[in-house]
């Protein structure tokens, strides 16, 4: 189903048809008042010279851009379609350039179009945004004619006060304006986060909702991140910040939205699950055994008020078009599309004139693919090369050189050969005495944002890694921790991998060469670490004994899920995990001796 979007949208399939007329809220970016009839099947009048009863609105959506303006290199630039025969084919996709004509393709002969956002539009970036701030990227969202985001998790990588800039505009505070006689916009759309209240005032941090209206037809959209965003952000992140229940939040903006009458609604989550299957042309509505959607937003969409009418999420990367009940037992559709615009997602709402509705049995949705075999959009070509030069002097400069692709995002393996190479270089960089005494690291999986890629992307040749490459892998600077665990707490960080907040999707830590230990993912909770086989370079680990480990500034905090790994002592701050990285590929890797892919030998999996 990578054909052009015109194609895709013939053949989309009716997700929601047990459902009634629902008089919720939808997603429904209008007709006008006077719409013209498409001859569709809807639009049906009631006599000569009357209104059509119903009209189509397109929503466009899409998720976790996270400033890749262009095409993500490797495998993490793959998307997986299922063909007729059963077999799965990777499709390259994503860069704004592709996206931009995507969208702009859809939109046509669909003059009643709104286009939205599940969040992380930003943050983790690679370089050419992450070098200035991420305005290259609200730039481009701008120029793909964005109606309304949800906040991320990463909208508050750098803070409040940095995401206020985002939205509102104005030059980076301490690096200034980046291009002479030009002052940073902000973006056009407005950035909704429902659930984040200033804990001072308890207000709202920016709008909770927005109401899209055309010709007579309002919808409402309502923006949420997920409760957890302080587990998994930096603690100077979300500073001065109080996150809220989803489900509480939605339903709290619902109704205020229902007394204004605006009862067509859109919930936008930064939240979201794991389809049973990877392939984005998966029937997520099918109903054999294992199949359909599981994670978070399941239960948050079993708790949200009727009167929203459609789900567009994001957050887990995952790419699904389904349908769950409401509290009522109507299906309701929930998307997500992938991430780094690899994806976009078409829904048709069809919008009742009479009760201001969505009808809930013609609700349609499909997921097209951001093919890299279509024109690109010219101004987004302009936008990425002025930006690219701003960043050339920083971006080309070779750090190694490899011999083959070493796969860190684009891997589903547990244990990841790029996050091998990551967790020795943090070791071997904090081992010396002076530096930490670290005797093992911990590398967190979600810190790895991209591969290592053979192919050149630029002029640089083959095999070179240059800085531009090595920021896309490691983005966030995050300084580097030298701590004192013992042994029990190394055993309980293990274990937290896979138990607690991490049970229903474990997060498998990346280690450091000597450290080795068995994972059975046929047992559940903690018991998958078999805690007898946790040995460092040879030896059982010693509850009582002190380790010195190293890690970011992120997991020594206790993120993403790891209490054990935040009760660390006697804490000395490294160089950070990017100069490390850097370091490592420099000491390791030369243009006649180039770094190899590792082996994943330090985690034995029990399927």
């Amino acid at each position: 189903m990578s054909a052009t979007p015109q194609k895709n949208r013939a053949t989309r399939r009716v997700l929601a048809a047990a459902a009634g007329l629902a008089t919720v809220g939808a997603l429904v970016a209008a007709m006008p008042a006077g719409a013209h009839d498409r001859g569709d099947g809807h639009g049906h009048g009631h006599g000569n010279g009357h209104k059509p009863r119903t009209v189509d609105v397109q929503l466009l959506s899409f998720n976790d851009l996270h400033g890749n303006l262009e095409p993500p290199a490797g495998s993490a630039g793959n998307v997986s379609e299922k063909q007729p025969d059963g077999t799965v084919k990777a499709i390259p996709a994503g860069g704004v350039e592709y996206l931009a004509t995507s969208l702009r393709t859809a939109r046509q002969g669909n003059p009643y179009s709104v286009t939205a956002a599940g969040g992380d539009m930003v943050g983790a970036s690679p370089l050419l945004s992450g070098l200035f701030h991420d305005e290259p990227t609200i730039e481009a969202l701008n120029g793909l004619d964005l109606d309304v985001s949800a906040v991320g998790n990463h909208e508050f990588d750098e803070g409040a006060a940095e995401l206020a800039r985002l939205q509102n505009g104005g030059c980076h505070p301490v690096e200034g304006c980046y291009e002479k006689g030009k002052k940073f916009k902000g973006a056009d759309f407005p950035y909704l986060a429902a659930n984040v209240t200033k804990e001072k005032t308890g207000k709202p941090l920016l709008k909770p909702y927005t109401v899209w209206k055309k010709n007579g037809v309002k919808i409402g959209f309502i923006g949420v991140t997920l409760e957890g965003t302080p587990d998994i952000v930096t603690a100077n992140g979300v500073k001065g910040l109080k996150f809220h229940d989803e489900v509480e939040t939605i339903n709290k903006y619902a109704r205020e939205l229902d007394r204004k009458g605006v009862k067509s609604i859109v919930a936008l989550i930064h939240e979201g699950g794991a389809p049973a299957s990877t392939s984005y042309n998966y029937d997520c509505d099918s109903p054999g055994a294992g199949d359909g959607i599981s994670g978070p937003i399941v239960d948050i969409a079993k708790g949200i008020t009727p009167k929203v009418d459609a789900l567009v999420t994001g957050h887990t990367h995952q790419a699904y078009v389904c349908t769950v009940p409401d509290p009522s037992g109507k299906p309701r559709m929930v998307t997500s599309a992938s991430s780094f615009g690899k994806l976009y997602t078409d829904t048709t709402l069809t919008y009742d004139r009479r009760t201001h509705d969505i009808v809930r049995t013609s609700v349609k949705s499909a997921n097209h693919v951001v093919t890299r075999d279509q024109a690109k959009a010219t101004d987004m070509t302009r936008l990425i090369d002025r930006w690219n030069r701003l960043a050339a002097p920083i971006a080309g400069k070779p750090q190694g050189w490899i011999s083959a692709d070493i796969n860190g995002r684009g891997s589903t393996a547990p244990e990841k050969p790029l996050g091998n190479v990551i967790a020795d270089a943090q070791l071997e960089g904090l081992a010396p005495a002076d530096k930490g005494g670290a005797e093992v690291a911990f590398m967190n999986p979600g810190g790895i944002r991209a591969d290592l890629v053979h192919k050149a992307s630029g002029g640089e040749g083959d095999g070179v890694v240059t800085y531009g490459e090595a920021f896309t892998v490691q983005p966030f600077t995050n300084m580097m921790n030298v701590v004192d665990l013992t042994g029990a707490q190394l055993v309980s960080a293990l274990q937290q991998q896979v138990s607690g907040p991490n049970e229903a999707s474990p997060k498998i830590l990346q280690v450091s060469r000597g450290l080795t230990y068995t994972l059975d993912l046929t047992k559940t909770g903690a018991a998958r670490v078999v805690t007898d086989t946790i040995k460092l370079n040879g030896a059982a680990i010693d509850p009582a004994r002190t380790y010195r480990v190293a890690m970011n500034e992120f997991l020594a905090g206790g993120g993403d899920g790891f209490p054990a790994l935040g009760q660390g002592t006697n804490k000395l701050v490294g160089a950070s995990d990017l100069d490390l990285f850097n370091a490592y590929l420099a000491a390791h890797s030369s243009a006649h001796a180039p770094l190899a892919p590792p082996a994943t030998d330090r985690i034995t999996v029990i399927q």
